[in-house]
């Protein structure tokens, strides 16, 4: 991975069983040397892309896309804000498949995770109720989600209300609520993470640059190169 060599070094004391002497040393990637995209520029919408991630694809596959090199899947990945990659990246559908089989169970897929509201607009186009809402709703025991109807609201029987599905409610009393599958909810969940907002390729250049510069180490006592540094002898004895 292009990032991993573009870590710089520490020059470690060598703690291996084999080592002669504590004047012997290993190199290691300088992992906590990283970076990050300025908080200042976050909001600056004409250096981002909206980006739609394809199901299965990896961030090598987008940077292949947008800068024409999979090495620049930390382009992606950091401009973009993803600091989890496991836990902010979308399954593909085998992946989620398998997902909530293991977090469910094969039985538990199909059941249902909690209820939503559903659209209602009056015939005028005014809405009533926005979809998406959270409820209880246990008819079963007596306790169903419901609002106050057009009949109730309005008076009469004259008035209806309407779902986007075509749904006509009317009486004092409407129910307009969905069960929403623990499948249903997962998969919710991954679709919210397929749209990123990388870098645009006009700016690669500028925050490679940027990159190197972060990853050049500045003049101190531990300072041996550009890119080596080393850690203090930590033994007692030679």
């Amino acid at each position: 991975m292009a990032y991993l060599r573009s870590l710089p070094n520490v020059r470690y004391e060598s703690f291996l069983p084999d080592k002669n002497s504590s004047k012997e040393f290993i190199l290691i990637k300088n992992l906590f040397r990283k970076n990050k995209v300025l908080d200042s520029i976050k909001t600056e919408t004409n250096l981002f892309d909206a980006f739609l991630v394809a199901d299965g694809a990896r961030p090598d596959n987008v940077a292949e896309d947008l800068y024409g090199s999979a090495e620049y899947d930390f382009v992606v990945i950091i401009s973009s804000g993803i600091t989890h990659l496991k836990d902010e990246w979308p399954l593909s559908s085998k992946e989620l498949y398998e997902h909530v089989e293991t977090k469910y169970g094969l039985a538990g897929m199909g059941e249902t995770h909690h209820h939503e509201t559903l659209e209602v607009r009056d015939g005028n186009k005014k809405l009533i109720l926005p979809a998406g809402q959270i409820v209880e709703h246990d008819p079963a025991n007596g306790l169903p989600f419901e609002i106050s109807g057009p009949s109730s609201t309005f008076g009469g029987s004259g008035n209806n209300w309407y779902g986007i599905d075509g749904t006509v409610y009317s009486g004092e009393k409407i129910s307009p609520v969905v069960a929403v599958t623990n499948y249903e909810y997962e998969t919710k969940l991954n679709e919210e993470k397929r749209e990123i907002h990388p870098l645009k390729p006009s700016y690669l250049q500028l925050f490679l640059t940027n990159h190197r510069e972060i990853m050049t180490y500045g003049r101190n006592s531990q300072y041996l190169s550009d890119t080596l540094i080393t850690t203090e002898n930590l033994g007692t004895v030679e």
